[in-house]
């Protein structure tokens, strides 16, 4: 009997363990549904026949709701819905749904011990789904616990938590079996997860306004929904001119009876929102809590009494009426610290009178927000049970790491954090511009320091957030769950779970690509003069990324099953094509105005292929607001995306400045050169050819007038090759030259190119460098002819360090990788005992080189340690590299005052030499708008020839995504120099 009950054990527990560890990167638990029935297996349909589901009329409202949502989704599935029924008696062969100590069907198996809850009972938010006899048993430790266990019955049978919000597709089945075992879903590591809709006007409000007669529970109920079936908890909910509790006073109750814990915005305190003060203004008086304190404790007080009976996350303390900064009193920081803290104290004794307990027993959360950072930062706190919430810089990066001291704090930490803005340092709101790999850099960051108690992300109009969302709110359950390595894997899995397997990595291929690229250049901060047109073929080879990925889009769209198209337009082709459309309007206009100050005809061309493109954004935006999916998403997508001169939102899209060319009334010669955007007539010079790297530059023969031209082109020296040596032309031509390095001489040369048209002689200077290259077989990167790139994961040697090791993040950054550290957590080092990277570089001249490390813009998270990375060449003593250097001051914390005041900031480093890859000063051009920071050493090269670059980590949240070496200011671009070795 012993050898037979262990067998047993082992059995059950095998069970258990392949529940925990088996699963995709959209859950913890393995895929248990079946289409062929197996021993043991339970059928949820068959044959027409589907299970019925018994819950207790006595549980929670919103797991009997949850219920009802499962047996629909079986209609969804099988065309066949599981009835539902309301009762305290087993049914056999049925679905049975229940809370532990709210379900009189579920305390039945506990007591009758047929199921056995030890492991989840009285955890948060946990559940479990067990075969037990011929029944199905979905167990929940609270009401969401088991709301979670219904809906990932639901996801797993075919239901996308998206079906509604994405027009997901159903993956349709006739038979439905749950393979036998038991399936335990642990407690989420992040207690609170959820998302903040904002900045919902015009395109979130106007579809609301068109479909349900405004932001109301109708419209609330799709979110609640959509929260719950991704497993998330928490919600702020709109507030431009919207107030959740009284423009419906169903909305509290409905969020309340589905399970949703609510709370208001990180400036709305007390649980009222800012319209219901703005109504109520004259009455109150001035949000000033100097000479306005005993109104504004009544406003407050009215809120909690209203709201205390629902489950909610009180904001705490006071911003500036409006989300401005706080300003009462003199308005200077001392005094406004010395009054938050009395209006921190006053709430809490409002809320001890109102729920008649501890405050401490009240959920309750201070943000951190802007200049709030400041008032933190010089010593002012909240009471140990109050969550502090940190904030990101607007941009996504966070602000904070937990501080050290606040780690065993009752309250915990959260985080706020942005994939939508509308405000400083610039708007961010149109389409989704942030990619996994990023956010899966920065939410470990914040999880892996300690900020895991809420995390409430402000997703905008949520649409078309959706993939990002749909990322956060997963990862936030087990962080630990999902590695920097399978961030891929992550996106494969995405579009598997609403489009099937069949086109999953090419979906996920073009989603990551679309939203890779709009992180490089987000469109509300696009720019003519952004990317380079004369040097490395930058804008040429950023053109080409979009329109081979709109290629793709569009050639995929046609493989896609009719059921799928909806939501294939809302998140593939829509995004990929709009983002596409508006990059390259941008390149457009560039080169329109660098052509037509060249005097260029073709200018004209692509002035007007700006403006086709600017229709074309019309029809893609007409497409989604009114045609796919019946018209469902009418206005949805009516937020204006170009044309912005400053962070706010325009009035009305609009085309960048063009420029029309007349042409002269007769043919007239014009010549271009790579590495120039003057235009002559003169004398004309290519940039350097060497034997290493073997350049091919080009010339642009173009036409200033009318009429065709016809030209000659001839070398002077028989080295010199070109693609074409004479041409009749309308508008332009380009032709090549590279060189015969057979032919050519030793050491330096020269030669020259002259173009002719009749009498305009329009010579180009040719110069040449033909060096010994070095010896052996060693990959180098390098050459002749100065600036050049290394890809940080390109490296030659990885060392790893005393208690940390660079590691290969895959997809983060512009490229293809960066370079972070593993773990996070690890402490600080020095040179000699720092993990390090290495790089083989091949210098031709000796003396000082000046090296640029391309990081990405990590915030002064540990202010009272410092941001550090080292970076030496062969055995040079390593020079420490403050890696702050370039950090765009948005919220104005290193000032003077703010300095003296701090107990832990640091002076900002100077920002030194201004390169043209900063551009400090240029329109768009922060390490902010260029989601890169910068940062120079000059290091001393004792002789020509292969040295060893070497980089360290001194502080582990620093990511290394490229190193430029020598940059050429004569020769500028926003990319660098692309790879070449």
């Amino acid at each position: 009997m012993l050898k037979q009950l262990s067998f047993f054990v082992l059995l059950f527990a095998g069970l258990i363990i392949n529940a925990q560890t088996a699963h995709n990167t959209l859950s913890l638990l393995p895929d248990y549904i079946q289409h062929t029935a197996e021993k043991g297996s339970f059928r949820i349909a068959a044959n027409g026949i589907t299970a019925k589901i018994v819950v207790d009329p006595d549980d929670w409202k919103g797991v009997i709701r949850a219920a009802n949502d499962l047996g629909d989704d079986v209609r969804k599935v099988t065309d066949v819905a599981s009835p539902i029924i309301a009762d305290v008696k087993l049914v056999p062969g049925a679905i049975i749904i229940g809370t532990i100590g709210k379900s009189k069907l579920i305390d039945q198996l506990i007591n009758g011990g047929k199921l056995n809850v030890d492991a989840i009972k009285n955890k948060w938010e946990s559940f479990v789904i067990q075969t037990v006899g011929d029944n199905l048993v979905i167990a929940g430790s609270d009401k969401r616990g088991t709301i979670y266990g219904i809906y990932d019955v639901s996801e797993k049978i075919g239901v996308s938590p998206w079906y509604y919000w994405a027009d997901a597709p159903v993956k349709k089945s006739t038979n439905l079996y749950v393979k036998a075992g038991r399936y335990l879903q642990e407690s989420p590591k992040v207690k609170y997860r959820g998302i903040f809709i904002n900045d919902e006007s015009p395109s979130f409000s106007g579809w609301s306004n068109k479909h349900f007669g405004g932001i109301n529970s109708k419209v609330y109920t799709h979110i609640f929904e959509l929260l719950l079936r991704l497993k998330a908890n928490y919600l702020w909910p709109a507030m431009w001119g919207n107030a959740f509790n009284e423009d419906d006073p169903m909305s509290p109750v409905l969020a309340d009876e589905y399970g949703i814990v609510m709370g208001t915005s990180h400036h709305e305190p007390m649980m009222r929102s800012q319209k219901e003060y703005t109504k109520r203004k004259d009455g109150i008086g001035p949000w000033d809590y100097v000479t306005n304190a005993e109104n504004l404790k009544k406003f407050w007080t009215e809120g909690l009494e209203r709201n205390k009976n629902y489950d909610n996350i009180i904001t705490m303390s006071m911003r500036g009426d409006g989300d401005g900064d706080v300003a009462m009193g003199k308005g200077d920081d001392a005094e406004n610290i010395k009054t938050l803290k009395q209006v921190v104290a006053d709430q809490r004794e409002i809320i001890r009178k109102v729920y008649g307990k501890d405050p401490a027993e009240v959920p309750q959360l201070w943000a951190i927000f802007t200049e709030v950072q400041r008032y933190y930062d010089a010593g002012m706190n909240v009471p140990d049970d109050v969550t502090l919430l940190f904030c990101d810089n607007n941009w996504g990066y966070i602000r904070r790491t937990a501080p050290v001291n606040e780690l065993k704090r009752k309250g915990g930490m959260g985080l706020y954090y942005h994939i939508d803005m509308n405000g400083g340092p610039w708007n961010d709101r149109w389409i989704n511009t942030t990619t996994v790999p990023k956010l899966h850099e920065q939410f470990s960051l914040a999880y892996k320091s300690g900020i895991d108690r809420i995390w409430i992300v402000n997703v905008g109009d949520l649409k078309p957030k959706e993939m990002p969302i749909d990322f956060i709110m997963r990862y936030a359950w087990n962080p630990d769950a999902i590695s920097a390595d399978q961030t891929s894997d992550y996106m494969t899995d995405w579009a598997t779970g609403i489009f099937g397997k069949e086109h999953a990595a090419e979906i996920a291929e073009l989603v990551s690509r679309y939203s890779k690229y709009n992180l490089m250049r987000k469109p509300e901060v696009q720019d003519p003069n952004i990317f380079s047109f004369v040097n490395y073929h930058e804008a040429e080879r950023v053109q080409k990324q979009w329109q081979d990925l709109t290629a793709k889009a569009e050639a995929l769209e046609k493989k896609i099953p009719k059921e799928a198209l909806d939501a294939y337009y809302q998140l593939v082709l829509y995004p990929v094509k709009a983002s596409a459309g508006v990059a390259e309007i941008y390149l457009a206009a560039g080169r329109n105005n660098l052509y037509a100050k060249q005097g260029r005809v073709s200018a004209n061309e692509y002035a007007n292929r700006a403006r086709e493109l600017f229709e074309l954004d019309k029809k893609l935006s007409a497409r989604y607001n009114d045609f796919i999916a019946g018209g469902k998403w009418k206005n949805m997508m009516s937020d204006v995306h170009l044309g912005y001169q400053k962070w706010s939102m325009p009035k009305e899209n609009s085309l960048p400045p063009l420029n029309e060319v007349t042409p002269l009334a007769s043919p007239s010669l014009g010549v271009a050169v790579e590495g120039s955007t003057d235009a002559w007539p003169g004398t004309a010079e290519l940039p350097q050819f060497d034997v290493l790297d073997k350049q091919r530059y080009y010339i642009d023969i173009f036409n200033r007038g009318k009429g065709q031209l016809k030209f000659t082109a001839k070398a002077n020296k028989p080295w010199i090759r070109l693609s074409a040596t004479k041409g009749t032309i309308e508008t332009e031509q380009r032709i090549y030259v590279d060189i015969n390095w057979e032919k050519a001489p030793e050491g330096r040369g020269g030669g020259l190119i002259e173009i002719n048209q009749n009498n305009t002689k329009v010579p180009v200077v040719i110069n040449t460098l033909k060096k010994a290259t070095p010896a052996g077989k060693t990959d180098y990167y390098g050459g002749f002819s100065g600036e050049f790139s290394i890809p940080a994961n390109k490296f030659s040697l990885k060392t790893a360090g005393d208690n940390a090791e660079w590691i290969v993040l895959p997809g983060l950054g512009r490229a293809e990788a960066c370079m972070g550290i593993y773990p996070t957590t690890a402490q600080s080092s020095t040179p000699e005992k720092a993990p390090r990277l290495e790089y083989q570089i091949f210098l031709p001249e000796s003396g000082s080189t000046t090296v640029l490390l391309g990081i990405l813009p990590t915030q002064d998270i540990n202010p009272g340690r410092g941001l550090r990375i080292a970076v030496s060449i062969d055995n040079g003593d390593p020079v420490i590299l403050d890696a702050r250097k370039g950090y765009h001051d948005e919220f104005k914390e290193y000032t003077a005052e703010n300095l003296n005041r701090s107990k832990n900031l640091k002076p900002l480093p100077d920002f030194g030499y201004n390169y043209a890859l900063i551009s400090r000063g240029k329109p768009r051009r922060t390490e902010v708008f260029d989601n890169q920071r910068w940062l120079d050493a000059a290091l001393d090269v004792k002789k020509a020839g292969i040295h060893t670059l070497k980089i360290y980590m001194i502080d582990p949240e620093v990511v290394l995504e490229r190193i430029i070496v020598n940059p050429n200011d004569k020769y500028p671009s926003y990319l660098g120099a692309p790879e070449r070795n």
